[in-house]
């Protein structure tokens, strides 16, 4: 309940709440592992991609951003691209599991 609710509270404000998603997937990703979940490796792909793509978006905002002014080109946000990826995928795994657990109460 602590990771999921870490990773819902960090998606309100995707950048400042990053860290958050970064500590809410890692528990998942722990949990998942002690509990010899099959998805344990999923998820801990997923929170390799989320710190990545943090490290990228604290980076380029660290320099100016990217894009209007900046001297950066729109091109550096691909950089930030696995953060979303690995977001996603924890939401879809996590949607997953509740369809799942419904569908054996049924």
């Amino acid at each position: 309940m602590v990771a999921l609710a870490l990773f819902i509270i960090g998606t309100i404000d995707p950048l400042e709440g990053s860290v958050l998603i970064i500590a809410g997937s890692i528990l998942l990703t722990a949990l998942g592992f002690i509990d010899k979940k099959p998805t344990w490796k999923i998820y801990l792909i997923a929170s390799i991609l989320i710190a990545i793509g943090v490290v990228f978006i604290f980076y380029i905002s660290s320099i100016g951003g990217f894009g209007g002014s900046s001297t950066l080109s729109l091109w550096y946000g691909l950089l930030i691209l696995p953060y979303p990826i690995g977001w996603l995928t924890i939401v879809v795994l996590l949607i997953l599991k509740l369809f799942k657990k419904r569908s054996q109460k049924l």
